[in-house]
């Protein structure tokens, strides 16, 4: 028997979006729905909490395919010709597809690609600028070695525009190399000789939109300089290479290379180019990744890697975890391709065409994305375009607004990194050389960097501390009253004291305020931190600081909440300070560190 669907839900009329909102409003219990719900993103996007057929958008154009053969690169540095091939042999071996060797001086290409098959492995190289002659012996090695002039593929990298914008140093010679790298690779139709690296911006500390925008206006200008000197514009599209930073923002990274290759050729279609092959790879950024719990750089590292994949880009590159801080070892290089393998192969992201088309979330990031990265991308045009920008460092300004923003909400918590700012691993000790003793910068010049690198100077300090005196200083979370109250603010505690690479003691409850007080003065602790609720610390804080300093007057003593009303009276008889959830822990551990160099410098006086 069949049923009329419509008849089968004719009683459930459609619900509007504004009547969810409505409902959702109601279980707020009065908030106000954007300010609570609504993620409000640097790159000046508002992220919906749920869609709706409502929100049904004319989607991007051009957004790219999902590779079905996303090349695994290793990045090998060469040391000499015969160390470099070891190493690409060995890469091979453990899965690499593709090989980026990364060259200071020229080496021999036959040795460097010895027993390796340029018609299944990629093969890209960052070189120098000198390096005409490694690239002809380049191309003479594949005419002799290759089946099919399609099958090879690969890159050229002379860093024209990453080298200038770290550097400060640009050749514009380098444009005369490109025009013969041009015409040397014209018969390899798969093998590119313009690359455009992206990744400064975002290591620098820049959102996504800047990154798209950027990374735009310098094609524009390596375009017009081709052009000077007699390349076409379908030449240079056609051997167009972009490389791209991955970030950890997992959704609006997949918005970001779709947006990228949807502007991408709508600058083509200005140029009445309409039909051309570029490729996009993508790197895992600097910025995202920590020395401290280090291991967690390979969940980072994944995820970075699938919104890489699901954002349409042909290959992927990986670095170790411990790059930032170690010579990666075989173990970290490895894993580090092992993850795109894995992706690719056992979790289908190279076996799915486009998942991602159609949701309505990944399709609005996108198209804000790609709205947002235009505007900016005209204004710099608008201004003289990139070189003059750059020159006269409007770019470095826009990215150390958004950088120090990151940097105000890393410190405050609020944006969070594993291993850093929240849930640090208290069972970790990290010897003080590795880590950073804060980060320096030209306002001339882009610095890719770790978005931790204040904190890795507060840590820093700790192990010092450590290394002089021989002691790491401790933290006792002291409590008593409301239970529920102690606990959840003992736990704030323990995380927030955490990041300092002190000792932290597990919570000690107490019957009483007194007991408590007592008990924290005559410890060998060297900060205590109070655990109660407002309405405790309303009738016993004082009394507990009192006794407290009465004792003692040498330790560090911090409440955990912020009792506004008291806090007059409280720091008067002898409280350091508070920490709560609106608290820096930058300056906030920084201040008790102080104190603790103080009095172990006294104590061993």
């Amino acid at each position: 028997m069949k049923t009329n669907k419509n008849i089968l839900f004719s009683d459930f009329k459609p619900v509007t979006k504004q009547e969810w909102v409505d409902k959702v409003t109601i279980d707020l219990k009065g908030e106000d729905f954007n300010r609570k719900l609504v993620w409000k993103n640097l790159n000046g996007i508002d992220v919906q909490p749920f869609y709706s057929a409502e929100d049904k958008l004319d989607f991007l154009a051009n957004t790219g395919e999902n590779a079905q053969n996303v090349i695994n690169y290793r990045e090998i540095k060469v040391a000499s010709a015969e160390s470099g091939n070891a190493l690409a042999i060995k890469a091979i071996d453990e899965g690499a597809t593709g090989l980026l060797f990364s060259l200071k001086e020229q080496v021999s290409v036959t040795k460097l690609l010895k027993n390796i098959n340029i018609n299944e492995i990629a093969v890209s190289f960052v070189l120098n600028e000198g390096a005409i002659g490694f690239i002809k012996d380049f191309f003479d090695f594949s005419e002799q070695n290759l089946n099919n002039n399609k099958n090879l593929r690969g890159y050229f990298d002379l860093g024209i525009i990453s080298n200038y914008v770290t550097t400060g140093h640009h050749n514009i010679l380098q444009f005369e190399t490109l025009k013969h790298i041009v015409n040397l690779s014209s018969d390899y139709p798969n093998f590119k000789a313009i690359t455009i690296s992206g990744t400064p911006y975002l290591d620098s500390g820049s959102n996504q939109v800047q990154e798209v925008a950027y990374t735009l206006n310098s094609l524009i200008y390596v375009i017009e300089q081709c052009f000077y000197i007699g390349i076409d514009v379908e030449s240079v599209f056609n051997n167009l290479h972009i490389q791209l930073a991955i970030g950890s923002e997992y959704f609006i990274e997949i918005g970001k290379f779709r947006a990228f290759n949807s502007l991408l050729h709508s600058i083509a279609k200005t140029y009445d180019v309409s039909d051309f092959d570029y490729t996009l790879t993508a790197k895992t950024c600097i910025w995202s990744k920590s020395v401290t719990d280090a291991h967690t750089n390979l969940l980072r590292a994944t995820t970075e890697a699938m919104s890489a994949i699901l954002g349409n880009v042909d290959g992927v590159l990986i670095d170790a975890y411990d790059k930032e801080f170690n010579n990666p070892s075989d173990f970290s290089t490895r894993i580090a391709g092992n993850i795109t393998t894995i992706l690719k192969e056992e979790s289908y992201f190279g076996k799915v065409s486009n998942p991602v088309d159609g949701s309505y979330y990944i399709e609005e990031v996108s198209t804000q994305i790609a709205e947002k990265a235009l505007e900016l991308f005209k204004a710099i045009e608008a201004q003289g375009g990139f070189y003059k920008a750059f020159k006269m460092e409007w770019i470095q300004e826009q990215i150390a607004e958004i950088r120090q923003e990151k940097i105000k909400l890393i410190s405050q918590r609020r944006l969070p990194m594993v291993g850093v700012n929240k849930y640090p691993n208290l069972m970790e000790t990290v010897p003080s050389q590795v880590l950073s003793a804060g980060a320096t910068s030209d306002s001339k010049l882009l610095t890719p960097r770790r978005a931790s690198l204040e904190i890795e100077a507060v840590r820093k300090v700790t192990e010092q501390i450590v290394d002089t005196s021989g002691k790491r200083p401790i933290v006792e979370l002291v409590s008593f009253g409301n239970l529920t109250m102690r606990k959840a603010r003992a736990a704030f505690s323990y995380d927030f004291m955490g990041v300092s690479g002190f000792e932290v003691w597990q919570e000690k409850s107490h019957d009483s305020s007194k007991q408590a007080a007592e008990s924290s003065a005559k410890s060998e602790s060297d900060v205590v931190v109070i655990c109660s609720s407002d309405p405790d610390y309303s009738e016993s804080a004082l009394l507990f600081v009192e006794i407290f300093r009465d004792i003692n007057t040498d330790k560090v003593l911090l409440l955990a909440g912020n009792p506004v009303d008291i806090m007059n009276s409280l720091t008067a008889a002898g409280l350091d300070g508070c920490i709560h959830l609106k608290s820096d822990v930058i300056q906030t551990i920084s201040g008790v560190q102080k104190k603790v160099q103080k009095n172990i410098k006294s104590l061993q006086l």
